[in-house]
């Protein structure tokens, strides 16, 4: 696979950015870091969220009104925030991976597919075979044990250890770890599936593409 050169420099512009971010946040929590710049990190994930939800309503007021809001409350709350810099981190890591284990996990009950699976089957254009879904669905458990496990290891250093070691598990390691994941998932992935039972990130984003195309088109053939 081939990339242009912007491919390139966005994607080291994002490294570089995720790696300023997490130095940041690691000083914040450990509290070598300037308090307001380590807050405005902190916080800057749930404003954007916010702001994102608020622009989805549609209404200019709504997100006039709604951002005056947020604005307001950060600075109503900024005097206590800078005292408690590692706390906000913790609570940004900790919902993080529990929204992603829920993700992940939800779907290994009930008579929903694992989600996983679901990527795969985007990738193969929505047929696969029994021994990729069950591999699938296993990927799915180890992703989901993997943000638990998260969850627990950052509580336990939180509130066990000095906010020195936490930061450096929760801020520094986190995305290598992840990055770890994926690593260990493609090589179990080529010693377990034939050659063309094998999908890659690129194969499950062209699947999403065409499904999004093919739902645009159902969608407006049906309410032209």
């Amino acid at each position: 696979m081939s990339f242009s050169p912007a491919a390139l420099l966005r994607g080291l512009a994002l490294l570089v950015l995720l790696v300023a971010w997490a130095v940041l946040a690691h000083f914040g929590s450990a509290g070598e870091g300037n308090a307001d710049i380590s807050v405005a990190l902190a916080t800057a994930p749930v404003v954007v969220l916010v702001v994102m939800l608020l622009w989805r309503l549609g209404n200019p007021l709504w997100l006039v009104a709604g951002g005056l809001s947020v604005l307001g409350l950060l600075a109503w709350a900024w005097p206590g925030l800078r005292q408690n810099i590692a706390l906000l981190f913790y609570i940004q890591h900790l919902g993080t991976n529990l929204a992603l284990g829920l993700l992940f996990g939800r779907t290994l009950f009930g008579e929903q597919e694992a989600l996983v699976t679901q990527f795969a089957r985007l990738a193969h254009g929505g047929a696969i075979s029994e021994v990729k879904r069950r591999y699938t669905r296993q990927v799915t458990v180890a992703w989901t044990a993997f943000f638990v496990g998260s969850v627990v290891v950052s509580s336990a250093l939180f509130w066990l250890a000095p906010a020195a070691a936490w930061s450096v598990f929760a801020n520094l390691l986190s995305t290598p770890l992840i990055a770890l994941m994926f690593v260990l998932e493609h090589l179990a992935r080529l010693l377990l599936l034939p050659a063309d039972e094998r999908s890659s990130v690129a194969d499950t984003i062209r699947g999403y593409r065409a499904s999004m195309q093919e739902r645009r088109a159902h969608t407006l053939a049906n309410h032209p």
